[in-house]
């Protein structure tokens, strides 16, 4: 006997597996096995809108505006670093640790 329990949320409109397979027939696979999904109609005719053509290419890029703004992301990246070293001491005295032991570790 079943209670009258609402669906959970997220779950409204599924079919739970045994509805699924007893409430349509398999489908057949180009193979000959069965599978889950329908077979895909292919559209014949053009479209039924025109696409906007594509937008032009950008400019080539500019070397100097290129190294600003990489000068720049070089910049915030180091003070990402030295912020996370002040917060986090014990995490950044072990990064400390870990790079000597590898820089010693590859000397020549």
């Amino acid at each position: 006997m079943k209670t009258d329990v609402p669906p959970r949320r997220g779950t409204a409109g599924r079919a739970t597996p045994a509805q699924t397979a007893a409430g349509r027939p398999p489908t057949e696979t180009a193979a000959g096995g069965r599978s889950g999904r329908s077979p895909q109609r292919a559209v014949d005719g053009p479209p039924s809108s025109p696409s906007p053509p594509p937008p032009p290419p950008p400019p080539p890029e500019n070397d100097v505006e290129r190294r600003r703004r990489r000068a720049q992301f070089l910049r915030d990246l180091a003070e990402a670093r030295e912020l996370r070293d002040r917060v986090q001491p014990r995490r950044a005295k072990a990064a400390r640790l870990r790079h000597a032991l590898r820089m010693r570790t590859f000397r020549w």
